[in-house]
């Protein structure tokens, strides 16, 4: 017994010893990278119309600005009256790249802002000018007017192991220069509402004002920038989510170079291959991403690739699940050639495909019958041919999801069905339907997906 005792008290110092060079590996790290990581702020302006009241307010309207004329003359907004413009304010985290001021951080902490102001460690502020934003990588690069500023080292994202310990700098509700600690949980995580980013998963304290602060490895090299939490709550709870340094020194060395991101288009709307389908398919097991519908003449529909088509590898690589292929096609360079290895009616074949440039959002709404609406959806009325295929005649597909769908979960190749219980057939129904809807509450969106169907909160926001 004595010999056990003795046992757990050595291993009891052995942790403990361990725990504490950990800390003071942590510590080691912060001492000497802290002063590359920024905190940023950021003040918009709300719009307003030309009577001073902003244009979403209810009650703009002829009558109401009669009443407030008649009986408070000179209030602000009316004759007589001022009114300035509303700000409101933001924050989030940042670090330096480049000693000439070159700094990343989320795109959307900056989305929108009119001002953006980089505070440094040594309390000296600066104006940064927005170089370039990606929406879709949600990456921003920033740039301030300084010379031989200290710059962090950036790492290899893919030499990271799962379990391996990971420190976070940032400003958390506004607390500047905090340092949370953890452990990478998984790599390469695809996100509902994201496609082109394998993002790395820890378990690292990541709160609101975090968003695009640094995400180190224990050699004081970046991996990753922090950008999203999974929560119930909006606060913490141990599933964090970074961006791979490498994914963004792309998008970095893109937007420097040419104001924007390029990225490979296939054209077509895929999912997933459940153990059903590859059996269906007469497959080994289930793996590739199936396509469900191919674009009109996009890259996919000319080089003969067809609906039911399994892609198996791209370009070589291994496509084991369906959120691989978006990643593999946005990194290569629109107007290459690319095998693909597809499995069609129970036979592996090879078809090239010559990729085109991914279209921005706002050229995808406009092609054929795809329209934004309110509440961040790309919709297309379904083809005679594609309600034959999902047994249904009505319904509008999801090109897209933005904004308030792409929070709520609705995806890419959903097919919406109603709104509040109402069928819509076509955009137009759909538009009168969220219109109906006032800012700040959810309509129920019923979404086929698959074989199945669902109702998806949609909640419109108010601006």
């Amino acid at each position: 017994m004595r010999k056990v005792l003795t046992t757990i008290a050595m291993l009891g110092a052995l942790s403990t010893s361990a725990w504490a060079a950990a800390v003071m590996d942590v510590a080691d790290l912060v001492e000497s990278q802290g002063p590359a990581v920024v905190n940023i702020s950021t003040t918009t302006l709300a719009k307003r119309s030309t009577n001073g009241m902003s244009p979403d307010m209810p009650g703009n309207n002829e009558d109401m600005q009669e009443f407030f004329r008649r009986f408070f003359p000179g209030m602000p907004g009316m004759p007589g009256g001022s009114m300035p413009d509303t700000p409101s304010h933001g924050a989030g985290s940042g670090f330096i790249v480049g000693s000439d001021g070159t700094i990343l951080t989320n795109a959307h902490v900056v989305r929108g802002a009119d001002e953006v102001i980089v505070k440094l460690t040594d309390k000296r502020k600066f104006t940064a000018k927005v170089i370039g934003t990606d929406a879709r990588t949600d990456v921003a690069v920033l740039k301030i007017t300084a010379q031989n500023l200290p710059a962090v080292k950036l790492g290899n994202p893919d030499a990271l192991r799962v379990g391996e310990a990971v420190a976070a700098i940032g400003s958390p509700f506004g607390f500047e220069n905090s340092v949370t600690a953890g452990i990478v949980s998984a790599k390469g995580r695809s996100l509902p509402s994201e496609s082109y980013v394998p993002y790395i998963q820890t378990d690292v304290a990541i709160n609101p004002g975090n968003s695009g602060g640094p995400l180190f490895n224990m050699k004081g090299e970046v991996v990753g920038i922090n950008s999203q939490i999974y929560s119930r709550s909006g606060g913490y709870q141990g599933v964090s989510f970074a961006i791979p340094i490498d994914v963004a020194m792309e998008v970095v060395s893109q937007l420097k170079s040419g104001g924007k991101v390029s990225r490979g288009w296939l054209g077509v709307v895929i999912q997933e291959v459940s153990s059903d389908l590859a059996e269906s398919f007469g497959l080994d097991r289930p793996r590739g991403a199936l396509i469900a519908q191919v674009q009109p003449d996009g890259p996919a529909a000319k080089a003969g690739l067809q609906a039911a088509d399994v892609i198996l590898k791209f370009n070589g690589k291994p496509v084991e699940n369906s959120g691989d292929l978006p990643r593999m096609v946005g990194t290569v360079k629109p107007g290459s050639s690319i095998p693909l290895e597809i499995w069609r009616k129970g036979k592996a074949q090879t078809i090239n495909v010559v990729l085109t440039e991914l279209p921005a959002e706002e050229q995808v709404a406009s092609k054929s019958g795809k329209a934004y609406s309110r509440g961040g959806l790309a919709l297309a009325e379904l083809t005679a041919e594609q309600r034959r295929e999902i047994g249904i005649d009505y319904g509008l597909l999801v090109q897209d999801a933005t904004g308030d769908a792409l929070r709520a979960g609705i995806r890419s190749g959903d097919v919406i069905l109603a709104v509040n219980n109402g069928k819509v057939a076509t955009v137009e129904a759909f538009r009168k339907a969220i219109a109906a809807v006032p800012a700040g509450k959810a309509a129920a969106i019923l979404v086929k997906r698959g074989d199945g169907s669902l109702y998806v909160p949609l909640k419109i926001s108010a601006d």
